[in-house]
């Protein structure tokens, strides 16, 4: 999810034949071996397409950062803090992501204000960009662009307010609603990055993390924000009881289950990703959404099957958002 990239640059020379020979003459490595570059041109091609098709799902909405400078930047966390690993994975943040986007909507004020004020029931890929957009600008970007994003985002909360179908009013820079925002995604990021990345990733580890990313909710106008595995734990057990699958929530999952893929091609890799999401979920949650019937098949089939993709989409993301922070970050600064 945050590891968008930018496409890697095209060899060749000045004319644009990539071999540098004749036109019409098959290329020729110093070996004399017909083949020449060709192997190396069709990964390129094969990686910059993979690629492109991937960040699709990421990228397009809100504003374009750049997280190349200025150099020397650390950002708001720096490059050994643990939001910085956990957040570098594209596949383990795009499961999560999906997730923790199912477990905000069984808030029913936090559905109302995304119901009543998102365009997300015509541009679910939408919703899903900006959230990128959001976490990879405050985890990676400079401090001013992570500044920045996040000031935009208390000013689009201060319009979002109405009231709910059950007749409570809500407005989306509430400290309650945020908190729960925030935990449904650091929850399900860190269920998805033990899942896929790092199972053994040291409880310590868990809670720095957790604090870390406090740190935002902070700023956004949250507060009583759990910071600690087991505190995220507990305030999800005391949330239970407010929780309501309702058929607005329903809605929600329809729309997201059936989320049109970027192309044809990308359409098996977007529905693993989608049950994924949903297979990150707590068991109690998939049963509230009606998702536990094929449950188990998720946990035979797809879990693998994310585990087979990932190595390919790391492969292909070798200009990441990441890679490009941690470039800025250990670049030294020109003197004034």
């Amino acid at each position: 999810m945050s590891d968008q990239t930018q496409q890697p640059g095209s060899s060749g020379n000045a004319s644009g034949n990539p071999s540098g020979n004749a036109p019409g003459t098959p290329p020729v490595n110093p070996a004399g071996d017909p083949s020449g570059n060709f192997a190396q041109r069709l990964t390129h091609r094969v990686r910059s397409k993979l690629a492109a098709g991937v960040t699709h799902l990421t990228t397009g909405s809100g504003p374009v950062l750049d997280y190349s400078s200025p150099p020397g930047d650390p950002g708001l966390f720096g490059p050994d803090s643990v939001c910085w690993k956990v957040h570098a994975d594209f596949t383990s943040m795009m499961t999560g992501g999906i997730s923790a986007l199912l477990l905000q909507a069984l808030h029913p004020l936090a559905l109302a204000g995304v119901w009543d004020h998102s365009t997300f029931r015509t541009d679910i890929l939408g919703r899903l960009r900006r959230t990128a957009t959001f976490i990879a600008g405050t985890t990676y970007g400079s401090q001013r662009d992570a500044l920045a994003l996040i000031e935009r985002v208390k000013r689009i909360h201060l319009d979002v307010s109405g009231v709910a179908p059950d007749g409570q009013s809500y407005q989306a820079s509430e400290p309650a609603l945020l908190t729960w925002v925030h935990v449904a995604e650091v929850s399900s990021f860190m269920t998805a990055h033990l899942r896929y990345v790092n199972p053994v990733l040291s409880v310590a580890a868990q809670d720095q993390y957790f604090a870390e990313t406090a740190r935002i909710a902070e700023m956004l106008g949250a507060t009583d924000i759990p910071r600690s595995r087991a505190g995220i734990e507990a305030y999800l057990l005391a949330m239970q009881p407010a929780l309501v699958a309702s058929e607005r929530t329903r809605e929600v999952v329809r729309i997201l289950m059936n989320a049109p893929a970027p192309s044809l091609a990308m359409r098996p890799a977007g529905t693993l990703m989608l049950n994924a999401g949903v297979d990150l979920l707590p068991d109690w949650a998939q049963t509230m959404l009606d998702l536990d019937r094929y449950a188990a098949l998720r946990r035979t089939f797809v879990r693998p099957g994310v585990r087979l993709v990932a190595p390919v989409i790391r492969w292909a993301l070798v200009n990441g958002v990441s890679k490009r922070a941690r470039r800025r970050a250990a670049a030294a600064r020109k003197p004034d």
